[in-house]
């Protein structure tokens, strides 16, 4: 059940409020130490040494630590030492100096045992030392000074003066124990007092209860201390059952990491706390690629798998921050207290910097990577089901975008109410007249003659006005709406090139179209249907997909594809050099030109790695026999660029904006009349 959050061995950084925090309860401990240590002579010393009560409490206070009572799951309320009850014992018959040297040889023992660091152990000794001294006043107080050479046994009415040395003793070992865990995970001091009170005061009211029948028997018969091991263990036991219980259901079985309902929990009582000036902050997080792993190489190496992530993770956030999973490869990180999306952002860097270190099992390597989305309270969400639901909305877009990290934006949640009125009033607007397509020409660079146009979709909403592509493309695709706009896009489009085949523009028009749309059976009998109705030829119309359609298996086998080949309707590759690119899916593809994505030519002589990038894809398309045409051509001496490395065709504002349909056909009227236009290869039609 060991706790893989459990940061207490992680060294405090120097001159950071833990360290000077622990640094001074540390030298004012050991100053009480030693000023015990003195006054216990070392002859008196070793004449206890050579009695067997001295060594049987010796080894009773030894196993006490090693063995821990733990009534609580909560890391914050640890558990209390069986120990205890033996060194109280000590404080009252033999003295301050005895029980606080027995109590310290205990706690190096335990802390050697337990791998604890050197820290840890020593603020351990020190605030045990501490409160021992704060117990010892208080029999001081009241007449009371146990030694070595005239143990104390307690009457009756000296009940008075143990329970207030008890309360002492539980006064100072809780303070000093929950500033160090409230500075530690950055947590009101209160409120670990408050997490750890009720739990721990149990607990020490019985055991510091039973030390003065202890001194009694110890007085009168050191044979019979040993019995009191029975009641403590009755007492270790039921309380681990109850605890492993307890763990069990908060906790993962595989990576003992807390569960949801844990979850749910901690923020909850983050939320309940949250400052004005602080957020609260909840990441999610999905490798990718584990199912290749599971299937490939089976559960159990992807359980061990899910164990390293876990580690990783949880090494990797801060103290107080909690790691959880969800379930299969889904963790969830809290951030009780975050400054902003920023600082958000950068925990998410430092996870998914963890995780891509390659690793190594079953003789193989790995290398994980993985996609987290962010919630902010209260910024984005007042609760914990609304930041789970915003940053798995956040996750899934990381994940769609390949950006690895996302922040959750309302205005790209299809599930907020904003974005459903949007839906429905792109549904009501399919078919009407606030969708239309406007133009943009493509230019031969060698000769400048026209060699088609672009079209976009373009959205006036009636009361938005107009609406960008990149916020309603993206709402359509991830709806039902993307083939109807699909759908209505192909009509316009050809019903656009009917006119101006018909007029004697001989322009033939792409359409953009997703993998979903090229592997619908549909989209072959619409186009064919189209074609047929319009007295077109197949040339008339191209289609154009993204690069993407390369990493789709069912692409190459596809019946639609066969059909659309068949048809004699060229297809164009999109936004070639964003994506995973392979020569030979390229070829295997009937692809007749390639586009250049605009965001590497824009970077054309001020990018040595672009212009390498934009050259060699030329040099490959060329080398394919395909033609090829450069995206987001913007001045000429981009354009003179590309000329020199031998690009076929530009598209851009250098050489025209997008024009509504009636301007694109004055302005092809006015080119396509000079006498050096003798042929027009293709004109494009997309909805981005």
């Amino acid at each position: 059940m060991t706790d893989p959050s459990d940061t207490r061995d992680t060294a405090p950084r120097p001159f950071s409020p833990l360290w000077t925090y622990l640094t001074g309860v540390v030298a004012t401990g050991l100053v009480a130490l030693l000023v015990a240590e003195v006054r216990l002579g070392f002859s008196e010393l070793a004449t206890l040494a050579r009695t067997p009560l001295f060594w049987m409490l010796v080894a009773l206070v030894v196993l006490g630590e090693l063995r821990p009572i733990v009534v609580s799951t909560s890391r914050l309320a640890g558990g209390t030492a069986t120990s205890t009850l033996f060194t109280f014992a000590v404080l009252l018959y033999h003295g301050l100096s005895v029980a606080v040297l027995i109590h310290s040889l205990a706690l190096v023992v335990s802390g050697l045992s337990h791998h604890r660091a050197w820290h840890r152990t020593v603020f351990n000794v020190a605030q045990v030392s501490l409160a021992s001294t704060a117990a010892g006043v208080v029999l001081a107080a009241f007449g009371h000074h146990p030694h070595p050479a005239t143990p104390w046994v307690p009457e009756g009415t000296d009940i008075t003066a143990v329970a207030l040395a008890a309360v002492a003793y539980f006064a100072v070992r809780g303070v000093l124990v929950c500033g160090a865990v409230a500075l530690h995970e950055r947590r009101p001091l209160l409120r670990v007092i408050r997490t750890t009170i009720g739990h721990q005061s149990l607990v020490y009211a019985a055991l510091l209860g039973l030390a003065p029948p202890v001194v009694v028997v110890m007085s009168h018969s050191t044979a019979l201390v040993p019995l009191f091991v029975a009641p403590l263990a009755t007492m270790y036991f039921t309380a681990s059952l109850s605890v492993r219980r307890d763990h069990q259901a908060m906790h993962d079985g595989l990576t003992s990491l807390p569960n949801r309902k844990l979850l749910i929990l901690r923020t909850e009582e983050a939320l309940a706390e949250a400052r004005e000036d602080v957020r609260v902050g909840l990441l999610l997080l999905d490798l990718d690629r584990f199912k290749e792993v599971n299937d490939t190489l089976g559960h159990p190496v992807g359980d061990r798998l899910l164990q390293i992530v876990a580690h990783r993770l949880t090494h990797s956030v801060r103290p107080g921050d909690v790691v959880a999973r969800l379930g299969g490869d889904e963790f969830a990180v809290l951030l009780p207290t975050v400054r902003d999306s920023v600082a958000a952002r950068e925990v998410a860097a430092r996870l998914r910097a963890a995780l891509t270190e390659p690793v190594r099992l079953e003789g193989m390597t790995f290398d994980l990577d993985a996609s987290i989305g962010i919630a902010l309270y209260p910024d984005h969400a007042p609760d914990f089901e609304l930041l789970l639901q915003r940053s798995d909305v956040a996750m899934y877009f990381a994940k769609e975008g390949r950006t690895g990290v996302e922040v959750y934006l309302a205005e790209k949640d299809r599930n907020s109410p904003e974005r459903l009125n949007l839906l429905g009033d792109l549904r009501r607007a399919v078919g009407g007249s606030e969708l239309e397509l406007h133009y943009q020409p493509k230019m031969s660079l060698s000769s400048g003659e026209v060699q088609g146009v672009e079209a976009l979709l373009r959205w006036w909403h009636p009361d938005r006005g107009p609406v960008s592509p990149a916020d309603f493309i993206p709402l359509a695709e991830q709806s039902y709406l993307m083939r109807q706009i699909t759908e209505h896009v192909i009509d316009a489009a050809l019903e656009q090139a009917a006119r101006w085949w018909h007029s004697g523009l001989n322009v033939p028009v792409s359409v953009n179209v997703s993998a979903r749309d090229l592997l619908d059976s549909a989209l072959p009998d619409q186009l064919e249907a189209g074609l047929d109705r319009l007295r077109l030829p197949a040339e008339a119309i191209q289609l154009e997909v993204t690069e993407r359609i390369l990493m789709t298996d069912q692409a190459y086998s596809s019946d639609s594809l066969h059909a659309l080949v068949a048809l004699g309707i060229p297809l164009a590759l999109d936004d070639f050099g964003t994506g995973y690119s392979s020569l030979v899916r390229l070829q295997r593809l009937p692809v007749r030109e390639v586009k250049i994505d605009g965001s590497f030519v824009q970077r054309l002589g001020k990018s040595v790695d672009d212009e390498r990038i934009v050259r060699s894809i030329v040099d490959l398309v060329r080398s394919l026999g395909l033609r090829s045409v450069a995206e987001g051509v913007e001045t000429e001496e981009v354009a003179q660029r590309l000329r020199d490395m031998g690009c076929d065709s530009g598209q851009g504002w250098r050489f025209a904006e997008p024009m509504p349909a009636s301007e694109t056909t004055a302005w092809l009227r006015e080119r396509l009349s000079s006498p050096s236009y003798d042929r027009c290869e293709s004109a494009e039609v997309t909805t981005l």
